[in-house]
């Protein structure tokens, strides 16, 4: 375990005693979420660019779904796996080539297919260029929430759609984890935004996050209809986080040469209109890309709602969760931080 009250005197390369082993939720197959299980591991060792984290935070999302069930595997996966491509904690080892971090910073990072295992763990390596300072709004466990999700929702507000001041913006799916923060940042950059979210809690909380007008989007049944009443002339764009008919009825409001966004993921995705532009994009971690998060969360005052909060060891519990559907914000593992 983290011996937190040493971080202070910390500084430069000095490394913090890491075990030799640790515990991680991992999995030996592909399957239901049961093969997530606890395992004893050897603790990653680092390269000359990359730092070693204590995690004290694992986002859970729907792509880690995705990685348990093989989606994403080469041809020769190695297991045991461990998941989880999210995450915040303190840096306990840098490399010998890093110099813009330094042991005992509280970070947070994105990284996807980490070949030394992911964020389900004590500890966990990564380049460094995928790690960033947290945000100086948010401790340990809301920066975990976040480094996945803000970069999806910044990305698709300022790069996919290029939002501006004054537009209006549909976005679809608005009370999952990317979906509450696009709201807010898309009021930050001066937008009205009409959101479509999950149940009476789904609307209840989109509508705190700051949008001008939001429907249930399972059970109202002219989406269009409101949207157009919202805006007269047609939304100029469309933030697309969630599929099916109700997707169809928010594209129906859209504004000739209107604008659509969605990431990599959303099934069924939106197919292409006559007039309108359609932007499907991935979420990018990079040293500039988090300065820009930085910079949007401080400026948004961003709000982070953690929907359910989970030991490492009860992985499996928040996997099921995340399938039970309605998660309004944002799943997390509590690791050292627990």
């Amino acid at each position: 375990m983290l011996d937190r009250t040493r971080r202070a005197a910390l500084t430069g390369t000095q490394a913090i005693h890491v075990p030799r082993t640790m515990y991680a939720a991992a999995m030996d197959r592909f399957g239901e979420p049961a093969v997530l299980t606890g395992h004893a591991l050897p603790a990653p060792t680092i390269g000359p660019g990359e730092v070693l984290i204590a995690v004290d935070t694992a986002g859970v999302g729907p792509w880690d779904v995705d990685v348990r069930l093989g989606r994403f595997a080469s041809r020769k996966p190695h297991f045991p796996m461990v998941p989880g491509v999210d995450g915040a904690g303190i840096i306990v080892a840098v490399g010998s080539r890093v110099r813009r971090l330094k042991v005992g910073d509280e970070v947070y990072s994105y990284n996807w297919e980490n070949p030394k295992g992911g964020f389900y763990a004590e500890y966990v390596a990564v380049p460094a260029n995928n790690v960033a300072p947290i945000p100086k709004r948010l401790d340990l466990q809301h920066a975990g929430a976040i480094a996945t999700t803000g970069l999806t929702a910044v990305q698709g507000i300022d790069d996919a759609l290029r939002l501006r001041r004054r537009e209006t913006i549909i976005i679809h799916g608005a009370s999952g984890g990317v979906g509450t923060l696009a709201v807010q940042f898309a009021k930050l950059r001066g937008a009205r935004v009409f959101a479509t979210a999950s149940g009476i809690e789904g609307v209840e909380l989109v509508r705190e996050m700051g949008a001008d007008a939001v429907v249930d989007g399972k059970r109202v049944v002219d989406i269009d209809d409101r949207a157009r009443a919202f805006a007269p002339q047609g939304v100029d764009a469309v933030l697309a986080l969630a599929g099916g008919d109700a997707l169809g009825q928010c594209l129906d409001a859209l504004r000739p040469n209107g604008r659509v966004a969605h990431p990599n993921g959303i099934e069924p995705a939106p197919r292409k209109r006559r007039g309108i532009t359609l932007t499907r994009y991935d979420a990018v971690a990079g040293v500039r890309e988090f300065e820009h998060l930085n910079d949007a969360v401080q400026a948004a005052k961003l709000k982070v709602p953690i929907a359910e909060r989970y030991s490492l060891a009860e992985a499996h519990k928040a996997h099921l969760r995340l399938e039970a559907g309605e998660v309004f914000g944002k799943i997390v593992l509590a690791i050292h931080g627990a």
